[in-house]
């Protein structure tokens, strides 16, 4: 997928992340754990998801982003 106006930039700051797999059990079809059990996402760019921002509001150390289509933040907000 292209960026668009309706789409989202997932990152996964993989040097802050403690693999506890929150993520991808909230937004399987987003992310995943790699063979070092740090969370990486699928597709870099999707389409907006309740699932996943719920994942990034839930990740205990807040090492998901999620930015909008002009950069605009997401999550975290006012980032």
């Amino acid at each position: 997928m292209k960026p668009g106006d309706d789409s989202w930039r997932l990152t996964v700051d993989r040097d802050l992340c403690v693999g506890s797999g929150l993520c991808a059990a909230t937004a399987p079809d987003a992310f995943r754990l790699d063979d070092a059990r740090r969370s990486r996402p699928v597709e870099e760019v999707i389409l907006p998801s309740d699932a996943v921002l719920e994942a990034a509001e839930g990740c205990p150390v807040e090492a998901i982003t999620i930015r909008g289509s002009a950069g605009e933040a997401v999550f975290p907000p006012g980032e």
